[in-house]
C-alpha cells in the first residue's frame, strides 16, 4: 500500500508525466503482480512491468544481512535506465517513517541511487498511509504487508530459485485455507509457519491439519506453527537500525 500511495499521488499531481513499475523476479510472490495491475488500472497511472535479476548477484545469493542492499541495487539500477529513457527526473520509493525504525539496508542503496521517498518527506506512517489510502480508495488501502519471499529465508541460507518457488508454493496454498496474513520462514526441510492474530486460532484448531496438509504438500517434512502472532522484522532482530537521515 505504500507505494500505491506514492503512485496515486503522483498521478494526481502528474498525470501523464509519472510511471508506476513493478520489478518481476522470482522473489515476487504469486498474485502480487496481478494485484499492481489492479492498482495501477484504479487510480489512473501508466504501469511498467520489468525483469530485475538480483539472483545473478552473488552477495545477494549468499543472503548476509545486506541482503536487501544488494537487492535494492539492483532494483534501482534497472529503474535509472527506465527513468533515464523516459526522460523522469526522479525515481520514488514507498518508504515510510516507521521503516527507519527498522533494519533496512535497501535505504542506503537508495541514498546512493538518489531515489527519493516522498512519505518520509511528509512524515507518514503505516497508519496515516493506510487512512489515506482508504479516502482515496485505493484496492490495496487494506492489503497485508507482503516483503518478498527471500525474506523467508534466515540470513546464511543461500537464496536459489527453487527455494523461493517451494516457499511461494505453500504460502499461496494456506492462502487458498482463507488465511490472509501470513509467513512460511524456510528453516531447510522445516516451514515454521507464522499467522496474524485475528486468524492464530484457527490455524492451531479447527484448519490445524488443512494447514499442516498443505505445506508438507509442497515438500517440507516438517510443519510448526509459530504460537505467537505473526510479527515481521522476526529474523533482523538485533540488527542495528536504519539510519534516519539516510535517503531523506
Amino acid at each position: 500500500v505504500d507505494s500505491s500511495l506514492v503512485a496515486a499521488a503522483a498521478a494526481r499531481v502528474l498525470g501523464e508525466r509519472s510511471l508506476a513499475v513493478t520489478a518481476v523476479s522470482p522473489a515476487l510472490a504469486t498474485g502480487e503482480l496481478d494485484g499492481a495491475r489492479r492498482v495501477a488500472r484504479t487510480i489512473g497511472i501508466a504501469h511498467e512491468e520489468i525483469r530485475t535479476d538480483e539472483l545473478a548477484r552473488e552477495e545477494y545469493r549468499r543472503n548476509g544481512p545486506d541482503r536487501c542492499y544488494h537487492c535494492k541495487t539492483e532494483l534501482y539500477d534497472r529503474l535509472a535506465v527506465v527513468a533515464a529513457a523516459r526522460g523522469f527526473d526522479a525515481v520514488l520509493s514507498g518508504a515510510n517513517v516507521d521503516d527507519l525504525g527498522d533494519w533496512r539496508p535497501g535505504l542506503r542503496a537508495a541514498a546512493e541511487h538518489g531515489v527519493r521517498h516522498p512519505l518520509v518527506e511528509a512524515g507518514f506512517g503505516k497508519s496515516d498511509i493506510r487512512r489515506v489510502a482508504r479516502e482515496l480508495r485505493i484496492p490495496s488501502a487494506e492489503k497485508p504487508a507482503m516483503p518478498c519471499l527471500a525474506s523467508r529465508l534466515p540470513f546464511g541460507t543461500p537464496v536459489d530459485r527453487s527455494v523461493l518457488a517451494q516457499v511461494d508454493r505453500a504460502e499461496h496454498a494456506l492462502k487458498d485455507l482463507g488465511f490472509r496474513d501470513l509467513r512460511v520462514r524456510h528453516l531447510g526441510m522445516t516451514a515454521r509457519v507464522a499467522i496474524a492474530g485475528p486468524e492464530l486460532a484457527r490455524a492451531w484448531g479447527p484448519d490445524r491439519e488443512a494447514v499442516e496438509r498443505a505445506v508438507l504438500g509442497v515438500g517440507y517434512d516438517l510443519v510448526e506453527i509459530d504460537p505467537t502472532p505473526l510479527r515481521s522484522g522476526t529474523l533482523t532482530r538485533g540488527l542495528p537500525l536504519a539510519d534516519p537521515g539516510v535517503g531523506t
